[in-house]
């Protein structure tokens, strides 16, 4: 019961969150998705003293669905198939997927094994000590960060079911919360500017119905899937959540066969149940292709689950986190999830700009999106640029997982030194090794060149956005 009612009010937050959308202009016109609005409220609610009493609902079931909902959303990525960008062969396509995936997960893994965790590291060891928060506290930031509340959530309990670190899964869990606030209010500006400045390969002029979030009658065009099986013997969507379970479930018995191995960091590696859950979507994908079932899995419907589960997992970390263990901690803890954004940031745009392809721009928009939120999140901003995905970025964002694994290496040595068993110094030399490691593949494959974008170009709209006409010339922008 605990598990409904918690979901059913992550729901109604999403409500909320949908309502204030339309009915605020600042929320609008930032483009906040209904899914942090309401996250955002339900934060508010759940931390005010008897509202979990009187409704009921237990922000650690919210923190369960959160693990939940992540793996799912994954799962459902992988089973989506590869789109073909416009005017390119299946080969052209292929080739600039694999240069994406691999620039953006080498560098999300340039940032995960070294910049975040140090940052985060001296930041608390400098701002900290007034607060009695331990510096160790802030190499959970990449946890948050970069992998998102499931995998911060997961490693935090680990942590502190070592007896150690008390209240390491709440903190890393009010991280992953800031990078979801962060995400999107840079995110959203940012690709509102590559917007006017015409960076977007494929872009979609920014309508009422678009700011608002929700359309009217005659703009509700778009299907949200074919129906592939007759209704009477089963739901469509019951099959393709039916293919997710399957997944799901085969993912659990993959997963203990690669906890059995001796290695360390595999079985780190096999306890993201979330990468483990992505590789096997693919292999129940390629089933389908080889037992010719394809034909009945539609990829629009199988988005549109994946964008479900996205949803609510971004509610349930909002509501997840309870200031009465985190409150104390609370300066040092938003200073130093500034710095690092802002370092973060500067990493998106100066190397996001040099992978070299005809999406460079959507591409780091979905990379600050991961890079401070979840691989969903920089899905949901590169929409805003790329509404209809024609370009490969968005499924770059799935593939690139395998290019992370070299970064994830980083993760047992974190967890041996916040329970006492390394020290930073042996820390920092592995990310160090980790970091040159990330950035010299990306170098050979490829994925660091010239600038292929520039915000310094002049602005080229009126048609991509209906506010063009009120921004104001300036350093020699062009006049509208």
């Amino acid at each position: 019961m605990s598990a409904m009612v918690a979901f059913s009010w992550i729901g109604i937050m999403l409500l909320v969150g949908m309502l204030l959308r339309a009915k605020v202009p600042f929320l609008s016109n930032i483009l906040m998705p209904a899914s942090v609005i309401g996250g955002l409220v339900g934060f508010v609610l759940m931390n005010i003293p008897g509202f979990a009493a009187v409704t009921g609902v237990d922000a650690n079931m919210c923190n369960t669905i959160v693990g939940f909902f992540f793996t799912l959303s994954f799962i459902s990525i992988g089973l989506t198939a590869t789109p073909k960008e416009e005017g390119k062969s299946s080969s052209d396509t292929a080739k600039q997927m694999l240069k994406g995936s691999l620039g953006m997960g080498l560098l999300w893994g340039a940032l995960y094994c070294l910049v975040q965790p140090v940052i985060g590291y001296i930041c608390i060891l400098l701002l900290g000590q007034p607060f009695d928060m331990p510096a160790e506290y802030g190499v959970l930031i990449p946890f948050a960060f970069c992998q998102g509340p499931g995998q911060s959530a997961s490693f935090g309990a680990q942590i502190e079911a070592a007896g150690v670190m008390p209240g390491a899964g709440q903190v890393a869990i009010t991280y992953s919360v800031i990078g979801f606030v962060f995400a999107f209010l840079v995110g959203v500006p940012l690709a509102k500017l590559g917007l006017k400045k015409g960076l977007a390969s494929h872009p979609e002029k920014l309508s009422t119905a678009v700011l608002k979030g929700i359309y009217p009658p005659a703009q509700q065009t778009e299907n949200c899937g074919k129906i592939t099986t007759y209704n009477g013997n089963i739901d469509v969507l019951a099959f393709h959540m039916a293919l997710v379970g399957l997944t799901f479930v085969i993912t659990l018995y993959v997963q203990k066969l690669i906890l059995l191995a001796p290695i360390s960091f595999i079985k780190t590696i096999g306890s993201m149940t979330f990468f483990v859950g992505l590789f096997v979507a693919y292999g129940v994908k390629w089933a389908l292709g080889k037992l010719n079932l394809k034909q009945y899995h539609d990829d629009v419907l199988q988005a549109r689950i994946t964008g479900c589960t996205t949803d609510f997992l971004i509610v349930g970390a909002f509501m997840a986190v309870q200031m009465s263990v985190i409150g104390r901690w609370l300066i040092p803890i938003i200073v130093m999830c500034i710095v690092v954004g802002a370092v973060t940031l500067g990493f998106a745009l100066f190397f996001g700009s040099r992978l070299g392809g005809t999406c460079d721009f959507e591409r780091t928009l979905g990379l600050w999106g991961c890079l401070t939120g979840t691989c969903p999140s920089g899905v949901a901003l590169i929409r805003i640029v790329d509404p209809n995905l024609k370009t490969t970025a968005a499924t770059e964002m799935g593939a690139m997982n395998a290019a992370m694994i070299p970064g994830t290496l980083i993760a047992p040595f974190i967890v041996e030194f916040c329970i006492g068993n390394g020290s930073f110094l042996t820390l920092l030399g592995v990310g160090v090794v980790l970091f040159i490691v990330n950035i010299v593949l990306m170098k050979l494959v490829g994925t660091i060149n010239k600038p292929t974008y520039s915000f310094r170009a002049p602005v080229v709209c009126p048609d991509v956005s209906d506010d063009c006409d009120r921004f104001e010339q300036s350093n020699g922008h062009s006049p509208f």
